[in-house]
């Protein structure tokens, strides 16, 4: 059932208020008379009803994303209650996340102590329920149930256990109770994303952790770092530390950083974009700069015709791999400005004759483009990654084809060489959903860009909503893998990092919501706002 409360036969149905029935005796005080006796020769203070509570049949939780099932029930719930009440676990590998909700609402720890009133108990169920990647939510779906005063988080996995804490705080904010009866509760999408261009706009650590938090909360999964571009490159690195720009994250604020989204569940996703996107890398090595028949520097492309510039990009790659654990790796490969000029081969004669020697005489510069691609792929696929690439990076008609394992980033349909999203996903690709429509926040708002409000993607954006503003057919859902909101920080100077952690609050709330839960949201824009808040 969905979220509104079950109907039960003669149930009150006076909601958030407790109902009392007492049977009163003229004398008023619940009692019969002293020495009063029934027809039967009982006491009447025997036979008269005693106060008792009854409760009105409870409400879905308001928790943002909507829980997708509640069943309902009568009872008073469960608030947290300082210095009573518990978090135990059932399974050792869940005390990270009962130390995390307990420090959230103010209880003990109790470990492996048995469960009783006033505790949450959290526990593991059979692991073979835990499911696959694009079944009906599998590890991370889980059951929240409120009985007798008591709260039980139960999931095949510990990702769903650390949602059901995530609803549990959420169902108790501001002073709230946590109602009665059971929520189960799984996600649309397996992939929910965030992404932060932290190469053209410096972030400091604490806004990142801040941002991890937030995420987690939300029951988002995946957090992108763009980190490498024309202007900058902001990450430590030991093989080519020349690259670095003087404002950067060190390795272990890294660390620090990959540690904690893993608490949260959190696959923290790198991206080293090539072979466009290198300026940073260039201004150390100008060798690599690709150059047209006039001499002409082509912005941020490096020339794939020469070995060298695989190497370094290779370097780096295998260099990150340790420092970035998580099973997602996205390799770019948007916009590589040889391939906007209108002959790209006269143009860049160099890379047509490296296209012609790999793939032979009718191949074009496209073509070795595809190559630098799948070659990237080759060099990240044996480290145990899961691979990304932006569609613009995925060309049809020609001599070499992307590798079929390469998962499509889909952003726009107005790039050179980008296609409708159905011509990917008519190949069979899977793909995520990064539609500058709707999803592209870019600071400054260039290039007819305007800044994503949450209300537009509440209401009419899906996870079918690929380009523009149409959907694709439905039959391609369990195609579409989910969506990822990004942050470009185009003019980087255009807002600073607490106007964009303001800016993109509800965006990323309504995000969710569309990525959680499938079905047309039952509140308004107005209510949910109002619901964001509250839970925040």
């Amino acid at each position: 059932m969905r979220r509104g409360p079950v109907a039960a036969a003669g149930g009150v149905a006076v909601a958030g208020a407790v109902v009392l029935t007492v049977g009163l005796w003229p004398g008023g005080d619940g009692d019969g008379p002293s020495g009063a006796s029934t027809a039967d020769g009982t006491s009447a203070s025997a036979a008269a009803p005693r106060p008792s509570k009854s409760y009105p049949l409870s409400k879905a939780p308001d928790t943002v994303p909507a829980v997708r099932e509640h069943s309902a029930a009568r009872g008073p719930g469960w608030r947290p209650a300082e210095g009573k009440g518990r978090v135990v676990v059932r399974d050792k590998d869940l005390a990270d996340e009962g130390r995390l909700l307990a420090g959230e609402l103010k209880l003990d720890y109790g470990g492996d102590a048995r469960p009783k009133k006033g505790d949450v108990e959290l526990a593991l169920t059979d692991p073979k329920d835990k499911g696959g990647e694009k079944g009906d939510g599998g590890a991370e779906s889980y059951t929240l149930t409120v009985k007798g005063e008591q709260v039980r988080i139960a999931a095949p996995a510990e990702a769903g256990v650390f949602y059901g804490t995530r609803t549990l705080k959420q169902e108790v904010s501001g002073g709230r109770t946590a109602p009665e009866g059971e929520v189960r509760d799984r996600p649309a999408k397996p992939q929910r994303g965030f992404m932060i261009d932290i190469a053209r706009k410096h972030y400091d650590e604490k806004w990142l952790e801040d941002r991890v938090r937030e995420l987690g909360d939300l029951k988002y999964n995946q957090l992108g770092l763009h980190f490498s571009d024309d202007q900058a490159f902001r990450i430590e690195s030991e093989s080519h530390p020349e690259i670095v720009s003087s404002d950067h994250l060190t390795k272990d604020q890294v660390r620090r950083l990959v540690k904690l989204a893993e608490s949260r569940h959190i696959t923290v996703v790198p991206e080293i974009d090539s072979p466009g996107h290198l300026g940073a890398v260039i201004a150390k090595h100008p060798s690599l700069q690709l150059r047209d028949t006039a001499g002409s520097a082509t912005r941020g492309a490096v020339d794939i015709s020469e070995p060298e510039a695989a190497k370094i990009v290779d370097d780096l790659l295998k260099e990150y791999a340790e420092l970035f654990p998580g099973r997602y790796w996205n390799l770019g490969a948007d916009e590589y400005q040889a391939l906007t000029v209108k002959d790209p081969e006269a143009s860049f004669p160099q890379l047509a004759a490296a296209a012609r020697e790999r793939y032979g005489a009718g191949a074009r510069v496209q073509d070795l483009a595809t190559g630098w691609l799948n070659d990237r792929a080759d060099t990240v696929r044996p480290l145990g990654k899961k691979l990304k690439a932006w569609n613009d990076g995925f060309f049809a008609g020609g001599t070499a084809k992307a590798a079929d394992d390469l998962e499509v980033a889909y952003w726009t349909g107005k790039e050179i060489g980008a296609r409708e999203p159905d011509a990917y996903l008519k190949e069979g690709r899977e793909l995520t959903n990064y539609n500058d429509e709707f999803l592209y926040y870019v600071l400054g708002q260039p290039n007819d860009f305007r800044y994503p409000t949450g209300q537009r993607i509440y209401e009419s954006w899906t996870p079918l909503v690929v380009r523009g503003t149409r959907p694709v057919s439905e039959k391609y859902d369990d195609q579409i893998l989910g969506g990822t909101f990004a942050v470009w920080g185009d003019i980087a100077g255009a807002q600073t990092q607490e106007q964009v952690a303001q800016g993109i609050r509800l965006p990323l709330a309504a995000t969710v919501q569309k990525l959680w839960d499938p079905e047309k949201p039952t509140r308004s824009w107005s209510d949910f706002v109002k619901l964001a808040d509250s839970v925040r």
